[in-house]
């Protein structure tokens, strides 16, 4: 299963913690979904559950996060493959979800579901979490870094007010500075409403925010 990295600049995650129940023939399904930024916080996460719930079969899970980097897994924990991983997964990927765990935690109740009753429940039970969590909405941006005689301040200050950079800090020496973030999408009309300033410089930074 390939997972394609995300080419708007905008996607929804959630803000925190959300829980579900789902009851089928006597089995438990407790579904609890996480924000996630990067995959070296799940084991941590995924920890703390199976201490919560000690004495659950099973403990099965899927996330996926960082949307221009894409990193993501499954785990049916000793479920028939594909019948509760793949399943947990598809609940994020359908509801277009990016930085989202969720562990569902499976108390057998004594009647096999056969595995068609088993991806209906950790589908079912993952969505429920997922609609249950408040949303968030999340921005990528571009960070740049712009250098400038003092004598071109007024200028500057009258153009980045109006254009869509945002200010996001400062470096006064020789000359002034000032770290500047924009939304990807508006990238090229930021600039192109600096352009008019000739005495600036403007740097690319590394990191995305």
């Amino acid at each position: 299963m390939m997972q394609e990295a995300l080419t708007a600049d905008h996607y929804q995650s959630i803000k925190e913690k959300s829980e579900a129940l789902f009851k089928d023939r006597g089995s438990k399904f407790i579904a609890l979904a996480f924000p996630l930024k990067d995959e070296s916080d799940f084991p941590a996460i995924l920890e703390q559950v199976k201490k919560q719930y000690y004495d659950a079969r099973h403990h099965c899970y899927a996330y996926r996060c960082q949307p221009t980097q894409p990193q993501w897994r499954f785990n049916d924990d000793g479920e028939p493959a594909h019948s509760a991983g793949t399943p947990i997964y598809h609940a994020i990927q359908s509801q277009e979800l990016w930085d989202v765990a969720v562990i569902v935690v499976r108390y057998f109740g004594g009647t096999k579901l056969g595995v068609g009753g088993l991806i209906n429940a950790y589908r079912n039970s993952a969505e429920e979490a997922l609609q249950n969590a408040r949303p968030l909405d999340v921005y990528l941006y571009r960070q740049f870094e712009v250098r400038f005689p003092y004598s071109a301040m007024d200028d500057v200050m009258r153009v980045l007010p109006q254009s869509e950079f945002e200010i996001v800090g400062e470096s006064m020496d020789k000359d002034a500075g000032y770290q500047l973030k924009v939304r990807k999408s508006k990238t090229d009309l930021a600039l192109d409403q600096l352009k008019e300033l000739y005495q600036i410089k403007i740097k690319e930074l590394d990191e995305d925010v």
